[in-house]
């Protein structure tokens, strides 16, 4: 039964789910075939007398060809609906079920079903047998008396929901780790395509596989190279018992376990990947403008409307018996999946970002009749809302991430309000991966974000689930735990809106996916849904802006301000994090004092810190933060942050350090030439002023390079106007960075012998006034890597150099993905380790041996390195996740089981990375976040940052 009322409903569009089997045909499958077969014959032989009649009568030469049962039957096909057959739902085993497989009874679950628009939830047990879900509730055992090998789960009272669905995937095509041979997504020979398919591509041995299994169903589309880039498939992320592609798919072609496919009863609807914009516009393909698209559109869909209008007219006179001068039936194979757009039968999944392409693609519809399922990316679309429902047929759903933006001028509008704003306007709301962009492991997360930033729960969860199975037309068998489904099943860790939810066991086909599931404890209150702010007027801003409101903050109101109701407060103390004030209960919560900036006294509200200010309420400013923190202001490092605002537009970026290995230095530049990031910085970008927001004061960055040699880093304050702002730059130089990376040329190895001889031979100019402050252990050595042979390396290298000069150097590895092969190594050699991205992905060799974090591994890389006493900190990797560092720490100390307290937490992305790159901060220059109902680490809301360096408060 609901658990909540309906916020919002889901559009719904053609066929919906059924909860309710439809009855089958009284007569059994083959005797439908037979007598379709027997008409078939019937209605030919009765053509043939037809037509010699007419010869007879009139002399007419006419005669039925030899093939016209062949034609009639082409002819027959093009009136078959796409759709589930009428007795779907009566099967006794899926597609992919796998013979001997044992049913599975799920009981005392909490169970989010998807169905009553996303809301309702049952109390009760799920039986899993045949690789179909074939009882929900409460069961009694009298219905699992005929079930003599049953294995049951406890879930315990978790909660149970239905797989993630990926609407949105290139698993499989663009693979994981990435190498050149298995390089299958897009193809360049031509901007329409609409004969190639996925699934001729698909690679078997994608690493990703095992890490998304959690999202086991996923829609795998070509890339966005072309404006037509050719067929999607639905695969299921199980490893199939044949081991090839062709059994991973959802709906096999062949006939498998009894599951018969019979296109002259029903049509399984296929997937078509468009995109437009720049992809296919950009001179880094086919040179197009748009107008050169949007031509490429009109003559390939002009070519299919006139094989659909020959096929049409041939039909309409062979059922009528008029061969005379009808010849062959019109098709061309090249040219049939477009036809079938036409005709309705293949879902269009269109990549399209602004509104002047999104207008196009809409007048494109109305103009050759078709729709289109969903548009993906699309970061304009929740600006034009009229324009998306004025699309021929229905308004196309929409295909999103939940932060991700400004990465290329045409997702520079993209906001995290977007799902909330187009759900508001009854358009349905799809959060997706685009896997390896993000790694489809974390799907759900992107389904968090969505409802912290106001989608409504049921539409929220219904957006990983449901919806993208209505919209690829398969909400008749996935997307919901309903009775006669073959849905994916999972049992969650905690609610699966709660930050980190995680699976404890996953079924694919009735199959358990997770051989020894790692589980970690979460508190109680982790399975309830968790609370959000209110960013109503945020939105209203939004849109009010046309996608780019000011996010510039405001000074407080008066020189002093009072922070009430106060849970936590955490302060610095040296290069640690301590937890200065926790409040025992809320009778107790405390005040924080701030005058001019800097933190003057904190204390419980019957302390002489609140007595303080007991009838000051005219010259104070008070903030009541409702239960919640305090806390130092995070540190983000390892993106570009700072130095650019649109990676891709070189025109907005600092740009990239030349390498001294494959191109060559400009005299004019000398020898021992040192690049400076703090002269290349750009202030006001919109990504940092989003990590402000989010409680990212400072931003550390580093001279960017493909190269060897990077620079000097620098720290700066993200809210600052200029460089020369009070406070904007926090320290102009901190340490050293080169990186060590599988280039093929350079060699790994030729990197570590220009690293040793650069630390042990002698240097000119202002590079070895830099190399001496290393050797002294002033300043750090700091070492982008990733593979554990190169680290392991790196180790042998400083014991060298520390042997020879006997001293110790500081060195500190960024990156780092498999440095937890070394977590003993690296602390006896006192290297510090900033893990960055926090949650690994194999997306390259030199990345592929990571250690997952729960259930796959018992722990993270985080955990496992602070265990062996090394100096850990966190980074990002692209300047648009900055804003999600408090997320990223949370997550971390999730999966720690409880190892990771929240003053270490927060030490990993404030002090630690400070530490770690040659940053000097103490208490009392250190910014500090206020944040409302909750703490930095949960679903609160950023309300202020007080910066004693700069000698305000900021508020929001």
């Amino acid at each position: 039964m609901p658990v909540e009322d309906a916020n919002l409903k889901l559009p719904v569009y053609g066929s919906g789910a059924a909860s309710t089997p439809v009855l089958r045909s009284s007569r059994p499958r083959p005797v439908q075939l037979a007598l379709a077969a027997v008409f078939t014959v019937v209605v030919v032989q009765y053509l043939r007398l037809y037509v010699h009649l007419l010869d007879f009568a009139g002399g007419n030469s006419a005669s039925v060809p030899l093939r016209a049962q062949e034609f009639l039957d082409k002819c027959h096909l093009l009136t078959v609906k796409p759709g589930p057959p009428p007795d779907f739902h009566t099967r006794t085993h899926s597609d992919r079920f796998v013979p001997g497989t044992p049913p599975t009874l799920i009981t005392n679950a909490t169970i989010w079903t998807g169905r009553a628009n996303g809301l309702e939830v049952v109390h009760g047990d799920i039986l899993l047998h045949g690789g179909i879900i074939r009882r929900v509730g409460h069961l009694q055992q009298s219905m699992l008396d005929e079930y003599a090998e049953l294995t049951r789960v406890d879930a315990q009272g978790r909660w149970v929901s239905p797989g993630i669905v990926d609407l949105h995937s290139h698993i499989g095509v663009d693979s994981s780790p990435e190498l050149r041979g298995a390089e299958d997504d897009n193809s360049l020979k031509g901007p329409i395509q609409p004969w190639l398919r996925a699934l001729d591509g698909l690679n078997t041995h994608d690493d990703s596989y095992a890490t998304s299994i959690a999202g086991g169903t996923s829609l795998v589309l070509p890339g966005s190279a072309n404006a037509i880039g050719g067929q999607g498939i639905v695969i299921k992320l199980r490893r199939p018992t044949d081991k090839s592609p062709t059994g991973m798919l959802l709906e096999n072609p062949y006939e498998t376990n009894r599951s018969l496919y019979d296109p002259m009863v029903s049509f399984r609807y296929r997937q078509m990947k468009h995109a437009c914009g720049e992809n296919p516009d950009t001179d880094r393909i086919y040179g197009f403008t748009r107008m050169d698209t949007a031509w490429s559109f009109r003559q390939a869909y002009e070519k299919a409307r006139q094989i659909k209008q020959a096929q049409d007219e041939f039909c309409a006179r062979a059922v009528q018996g008029e061969w005379a001068g009808l010849g062959e039936f019109p098709e061309d194979l090249q040219w049939e999946a477009l036809v079938d757009v036409l005709r309705g039968r293949v879902k269009v999944q269109n990549h399209c970002y602004e509104t002047i392409d999104l207008d196009d693609m809409v007048r494109l519809t109305n103009e050759f009749k078709f729709s289109i399922a969903a548009f993906h990316h699309a970061h304009e679309t929740y600006l034009v809302p009229d324009t998306l429902k004025a699309a021929y047929g229905h308004p196309p759903a929409i295909a999103l991430f939940a932060t991700n933006a400004r990465y290329k001028r045409e997702a520079y509008r993209g906001s995290e309000f977007a799902p909330r704003i187009l759900a508001q306007n009854g358009l349905q709301v799809v959060m997706k991966s685009d896997h390896p962009v993000l790694n489809s492991r974390f799907l759900l997360y992107e389904a968090q974000q969505a409802y912290y930033y106001g989608l409504p729960h049921n539409l929220a969860l219904a957006a990983v689930t449901s919806t993208p199975a209505r919209v690829m037309g398969q909400d008749h068998r996935i997307g919901y735990i309903s009775e006669g489904y073959d849905a994916d099943v999972v049992l969650w860790d905690s609610h699966p809106l709660a930050l980190g939810a995680t699976p404890q066991q996953v079924w694919i086909d009735g199959i358990q996916q997770i051989e020894k599931p790692y589980t970690v404890t979460k508190p109680h209150a982790f399975q309830k849904l968790p609370k959000t702010p209110n960013f109503d007027k945020e939105a209203e801003e939004t849109l009010k802006y046309d996608g780019l409101p000011p996010l510039e903050p405001k000074r407080a109101k008066a020189e002093t301000v009072v922070f009430t109701n106060v849970s936590n407060v955490y302060l610095r103390q040296g290069r640690s994090i301590d937890e200065a004030y926790a409040a025992s209960d809320p009778l107790s919560a405390g005040v924080v004092v701030v005058r001019g900036g800097k933190v003057e006294c904190v204390g419980s509200a019957t302390s002489a810190c609140a007595s303080s200010v007991q009838g000051m309420e005219d010259d104070f400013e008070f903030v009541n933060l409702e239960g919640g923190a305090v806390s130092p202001g995070l540190v983000t490092v390892g993106s570009p942050l700072g130095l650019g605002e649109i990676s891709s537009e070189t025109t907005t970026i600092d740009g990239y350090v030349l390498d001294a290995f494959s191109e060559g230095i400009p005299e004019i530049a000398g020898h021992g030439m040192l690049v400076h990031a703090a002269d290349g910085l750009q202030f006001g970008t919109r990504d940092a002023l989003y990590a402000y927001r989010s409680g990212v004061t400072t931003g550390i960055v580093a001279p960017q390079t493909n190269g060897f040699l990077a620079g000097l880093n620098v720290a700066f304050s993200t809210a600052s106007r200029h460089k020369l702002d009070q406070g904007a730059v926090v320290q102009e130089t901190g340490g050293l960075h080169v990186s060590i990376h599988h280039r093929g040329k350079p060699s790994v190895s030729t990197q570590i012998a220009a690293l040793r001889r650069i630390l042990l031979d002698p240097t000119t100019g202002e590079l070895k006034y830099w190399i001496d402050k290393i050797k002294g252990g002033d300043v750090p050595l700091v070492v982008g890597v990733e593979s554990a042979d190169a680290i392991a390396s790196l180790i042998s290298l400083k014991a060298e150099v520390e042997d020879k000069m006997n001293r110790t150097i500081r060195v500190t590895l960024i990156g780092a993905t498999e440095a937890h092969f070394l977590a003993k190594e690296l602390g006896h050699a006192g290297i510090g380790v900033i893990v960055s991205p926090t949650r690994p992905f194999p997306e390259v060799w030199e990345k592929r041996r990571i250690m997952p974090g729960p259930p796959l591994s018992e722990t993270n890389a985080i955990s496992a390195l602070l265990a062996h006493n090394v100096t850990v900190g966190v980074g990002i990797v692209e300047a648009w996740m900055a804003r999600n560092t408090r997320f990223d720490i949370a997550w971390a100390a999730l999966e720690s089981d409880g190892r990771i307290k929240k003053a270490d937490a927060i030490a990993l992305a404030t002090v630690n990375v400070e530490k770690l790159l040659g940053i000097k901060t103490d208490a009392l220059q250190g910014d500090l976040v206020a944040t409302r109902g909750g703490d930095l680490l949960g679903f609160s809301e950023v309300v202020s940052v007080i910066s004693p360096r700069r000698g305000l408060v900021d508020m929001f």
